[in-house]
């Protein structure tokens, strides 16, 4: 009779243990994330697409040579990468949980006699050993829906590894072009202080001619001691912005000074990016790949709540060994198995209170992906608006710049022939300083943009790519 009840009870346990509690996750649709068919702004797209390494399409080797340096050595990164690790032992501490127990003992006596009486033996050996199993029957999936949410949220620890890396390549590459245009700004200063200090000699040899009076020498040093003054302050923001670029690499603040000593134009890059479609940023944006990993491991952990509210199922067992003789150390053999049932009478509430907390936690995550899928069309958006701003900005900045170049050197010409006054001279000098501190701000702005068009875009990235196989230190 006892073996008919076993025969049975087994079927039914292996029944029971496919029970999977919770909801089954399968990624939100388009329509529920409200993802348009089409951007609401125009593109080109025969454009050039993006590629892993994109800032391999600027053609700078400084770029480059940073870029490659800082995913090796940045400190954001390598704390993404140990958080990464740390979340992979979480997962396979979820699956050991789902594997039975064992453990083994042993021990050894030696008795000796101190005093006996004539003909009797104290003396003697004593050794036992014994082996435990346990296993919790995974009745309602609890564990099978851990080992799911801990799988996703492994994942979102990888996209979140990418992201962050894509985050410090554009923050590379947005501190690199800063310090081009300081450079081109202090450059463009240094080049003014030049001409004015000539202005001032000329004024100065004028007056003392009899040709003008005090107020044009005054007007001319007054020019002279402003641009000059604004030198320091370029050369102040510069020096800060090179030290954040050295320590965006993991290197001292003072680290890339003299490999940025020398000033080089601004990156161009290519005419324009092809954007694709909206649902591309669903596959592209490590971020968001991030954000529907977490809605994906909330999911699971309902099951996990929700499992907890059944009985849970223990099997054990152990086997001993006893012997007076290390000759015979099997004398006694020993054994035993067990089965043992728990289930929550009252708890005041509190697990059903985990499992409603689970479902709003959920909720709440369903709210950051889309959120997050929202926030990169956004992203996408602007940043062709503003390359195609650009765009047209440094076509007129280019034209102000020649025009005022050539209007400023006629009147450097004019005033040294004493056909116009310094105050005519002051204004197209002021005007060919404002067109070329323009034009390199309207380069940078359209650099600026590519890269967060770029970075708008994922960057290129991909799994294989972006995310590492291994992240152990072996």
């Amino acid at each position: 009779m006892r073996l008919g009840l076993r025969l049975v009870a087994v079927p039914g346990v292996l029944a029971l243990s496919a029970c999977v509690l919770g909801p089954n996750y399968h990624p939100p649709a388009l329509a529920a994330l409200a993802v348009p068919p089409t951007y609401s702004v125009a593109s080109d797209p025969s454009a050039q697409s993006v590629t892993a390494r994109w800032w391999n399409q600027f053609g700078d080797a400084d770029l480059t040579r940073l870029e490659e340096a800082g995913l090796a050595a940045n400190l954001d990164i390598a704390q993404a990468l140990a958080r990464l690790r740390q979340v992979r032992e979480a997962l396979a501490l979820a699956r050991s949980a789902a594997l039975p127990t064992v453990s083994a003992s042993g021990s050894y006596t030696r008795t000796e006699a101190i005093a006996a009486p004539a003909g009797a033996s104290l003396a003697g050996d004593s050794l036992s050993s014994a082996a435990d199993a346990a296993y919790q029957v995974d009745l309602f999936g609890g564990r099978s829906r851990a080992i799911e949410a801990a799988r996703a949220e492994t994942d979102a620890s990888r996209f979140d590894y990418a992201a962050v890396a894509l985050t410090v390549q554009s923050t590379i590459a947005s501190t690199y072009l800063q310090v081009r245009l300081l450079q081109a700004n202090l450059a463009n200063a240094q080049e003014a202080r030049t001409n004015q200090t000539d202005n001032l000699q000329i004024a100065d040899w004028r007056r003392q001619a009899g040709l003008i009076g005090q107020f044009d020498v005054d007007l001319a040093r007054t020019q002279l001691a402003q641009t000059t003054a604004t030198i320091p302050q370029i050369e102040s923001t510069l020096s800060q912005t090179i030290a954040a670029l050295g320590v965006l690499l993991g290197r001292g603040p003072g680290a890339l000074r003299a490999e940025l000593a020398q000033s080089q134009p601004i990156p161009v890059g290519p005419a324009g990016l092809a954007v694709g479609i909206p649902a591309d940023v669903l596959r592209q944006r490590p971020d968001v790949r991030f954000a529907e990993r977490s809605l994906a491991a909330a999911t699971a952990r309902i099951g996990v709540a929700e499992a907890a509210l059944y009985p849970a199922l223990s099997l054990g067992g152990s086997i001993g060994t006893g012997s007076a003789a290390l000759s015979s150390p099997f004398d006694l053999i020993t054994g035993q198995a067990f089965a043992r049932i728990a289930q929550t009478i009252f708890d005041g509430g509190r697990l059903r209170s985990l499992v409603r907390s689970q479902r709003a936690a959920t909720d709440g995550a369903f709210a950051r992906y889309k959120q997050s899928v929202l926030v990169a069309l956004e992203d996408v958006e602007n940043a062709v608006v503003a390359l195609q701003a650009a765009n047209r900005r440094q076509i007129q900045f280019d034209l102000a710049e020649t025009s005022a170049a050539s209007s400023a050197a006629l009147a450097r010409q004019q005033y040294r022939s004493g056909l116009i006054d310094y105050a005519a001279l002051l204004i197209t000098e002021n005007l060919l300083i404002t067109s070329r501190n323009g034009a390199a701000q309207a380069r940078h702005d359209r650099a600026a943009a590519l890269v967060q068009l770029y970075a708008a875009l994922g960057g290129g990235w991909t799994d294989r790519d972006a995310i590492p196989d291994r992240t152990d230190n072996g």
